[in-house]
């Protein structure tokens, strides 16, 4: 049975979180290296969320201040970041519906992250599709 999308999220969530460890620590790094490290298989889909969430990364954490209240996404967990960042990125820059988007996140959020980072998460996916 293939790898479903949920679990290639899940994939590409734990890369962004490396990836943001080891630019916290001015280890330098290789982006495509990290992925290879992380995939069994070559896949697009979690190469995509990767780069795309990374391309648009200062964009990203913008929107999802934006829509924070007395909070910014540098103040909460990497983990929970990363899950809302590919939560803004399938929303802002992809094709997936938005239901999906925010719905995946969430999930992600409940399994890594604290009940309050889960609600940030959903409140503010819930506010981007709302006004998008």
């Amino acid at each position: 049975m293939g790898v479903t999308r949920s679990e290639l999220r899940e994939k590409a969530m734990v890369i962004l979180y490396q990836l943001d460890i080891l630019k916290n620590n001015e280890i330098e790094y290789n982006v495509e290296t990290v992925i290879s490290e992380n995939l069994d298989v070559d896949n697009d889909f979690v190469r995509n969320l990767v780069y795309g969430v990374v391309t648009h990364l200062d964009e990203l954490d913008e929107t999802a201040n934006k829509y924070m209240k007395n909070w910014t996404i540098d103040r909460i967990d990497k983990t929970g970041a990363a899950i809302l960042r590919i939560g803004l990125y399938e929303i802002l820059f992809e094709d997936t519906p938005n239901i999906v988007a925010i719905n995946e996140a969430v999930e992600l959020a409940k399994k890594y992250s604290d009940d309050n980072v889960r609600k940030i998460v959903n409140a503010v996916l819930d506010k981007v599709n709302n006004d998008n």
